[in-house]
């Protein structure tokens, strides 16, 4: 009987211990998890529609990449070379290169633009759409 008993006891107290060691693993935080980002709110778009190889289109690049460059957290700009994959034109239905269109930050369209663009036109025609893209300094 006093084998059963100590048998009993070795064999609760290691139950024990298994049931707390498990209890402090759910516990303990994940050091391998993922980090969750917060997801970015939506932004106006300026989307481009081109050609590396359209001169209109060539002289929107530098300005285009300003834009991203300056406006990064405010705008965001994208460019589709419609040559090198019409398919992603397709949608848009332009009729010419360069077309310049302005979404507001829901995606829907606010206005477009067929021809060069100029930075500071670019910069108005959002300005009259009611978009503020000012910068802090």
């Amino acid at each position: 009987m006093k084998k059963l008993s100590t048998f009993t006891l070795v064999a609760i107290f290691w139950i024990a211990i298994s049931v707390t060691l498990a209890t402090a693993q759910t516990n303990i935080p994940a050091t391998n998890a993922p980090a969750t980002t917060p997801a970015k709110p939506p932004l106006p778009k300026l989307l481009d529609l081109g050609a590396n190889r359209c001169v209109p289109c060539k002289a929107m690049v530098p300005i285009l990449e300003e834009l991203k460059k300056e406006y990064a957290g405010k705008l965001e700009v994208e460019f589709i070379d419609v040559w090198k994959n019409p398919d992603a034109g397709k949608p848009y239905e332009i009729q010419m290169i360069p077309t310049q269109i302005f979404f507001d930050a829901s995606g829907k369209e606010l206005f477009r633009h067929t021809g060069f663009y100029g930075k500071d036109d670019i910069l108005a025609k959002w300005k009259e759409l009611g978009v503020d893209l000012k910068i802090a300094k």
